[in-house]
């Protein structure tokens, strides 16, 4: 008998929870898999997919969005041997499980912590509420891939925002496995969006779009890139976080500002009965 051709899986990107090939029919191998070049084409296509999105998850219950975020935690938990095969360390798939229940738990708490009655002289009630930025482009870290990807995912889309990740381009295999787990958990399509490849081809897209309202630029480590991303998301004020510094400690405790960043406050008066 002949000796087999071995048949290396394909990875395509993530796109209005489904799995479409770049448009530009290419690829480049990683660990003896293809995975998709993205274009600029296809981060545009993303950004449609998401803001489709942005309607229904914003409008979604808190708790509702908390339970599925806490699915997703349980579909990575049981696939964690699938993660550790592809190079991940135990204990950093362990990390990103925890991750995702702890933003899981934040999901009905935000109004309360970050919304609120305001004392005003008058006649009249003075209401705070968090609402969501929109659609937010994420450039994830290059490492942790996975743990580091969670730690910019999860906040973003809790409190009801849209995203599309350009995911590491040296290390891609954990994002593209992380949209299957996304795909089969309950998440809606359109809310989370990954993208692989070059990010010298899709973030200038991504900062320059116009239906893009926050940039994250984590995982971004040239600094004359990232002053260039942040001159173009400037044409309609996107909300930019700057990038994270080498050394961030990603397992460390995550705090709230990311979340609260990709938070909008609408404050409305009403008068009060006679």
């Amino acid at each position: 008998m002949s000796e087999r051709v071995a048949v290396r899986k394909t990875y395509k990107l993530f796109v209005g929870g489904k799995f479409p090939r770049s448009e530009s029919g290419r690829s480049y191998l990683v660990q003896d898999a293809n995975v998709s070049l993205a274009s600029r084409k296809d981060a545009r296509d993303a950004v449609l997919a998401a803001r489709a999105a942005v309607k229904g998850w914003a409008g979604a219950t808190a708790y509702n969005r908390g339970q599925i975020l806490y699915r997703v935690a349980e579909m990575l938990e049981g696939r964690r041997e699938q993660f550790v095969a592809l190079g991940v360390p135990g204990d950093e798939v362990d990390a990103a499980v925890d991750r995702w229940v702890w933003y899981a738990g934040w999901s009905d708490k935000l109004a309360q912590v970050y919304g609120g009655a305001n004392p005003v002289a008058g006649p009249y009630f003075n209401l705070s509420a968090p609402e969501p930025t929109g659609v937010v482009a994420v450039v994830a870290p290059e490492r942790p891939a996975l743990l580091g990807l969670v730690s910019v995912i999860a906040p973003a889309i809790v409190s009801g925002n849209t995203v599309v990740v350009a995911a590491s381009p040296s290390e891609p295999l954990a994002a593209v496995t992380l949209a299957e787990v996304l795909a089969t958990s309950d998440l809606p399509g359109g809310v989370v969006n990954i993208l692989t490849g070059r990010l010298s081809e899709t973030v200038p897209t991504l900062a320059a779009h116009m239906d893009v309202n926050a940039l994250d630029l984590t995982g971004v480590s040239d600094a004359s890139l990232a002053t260039e991303l942040e001159v173009k998301a400037a044409e309609n004020l996107k909300r930019v976080l700057r990038p994270a510094p080498a050394d961030h400690d990603w397992t460390a405790d995550p705090g709230v500002t990311r979340m609260t960043t990709l938070l909008e406050t609408k404050t409305v008066w009403h008068p009060k009965g006679v």
